[in-house]
């Protein structure tokens, strides 16, 4: 089967006081808590979130 690529993000910014459009798009992430890690599929959709939210996250 062919290897998917995949991204390791981490949350290092807390989400309270963001607007609720960056909230909903870290919870879409997967990420809960503070420094909450998650391995997605690199896709153009994942990387748009990624961009969107980009000053509360960290791409490992």
């Amino acid at each position: 089967m062919s290897d998917k690529k995949t991204l390791t993000v981490k949350l290092v910014k807390s989400i309270a006081g963001t607007r609720q459009s960056h909230r909903d798009t870290v919870r879409g992430l997967g990420l809960r808590k503070l420094n909450s890690e998650r391995q997605l599929e690199d896709t153009p959709a994942v990387r748009g979130m990624i961009n969107k939210v980009s000053y509360l996250v960290k791409v490992l």
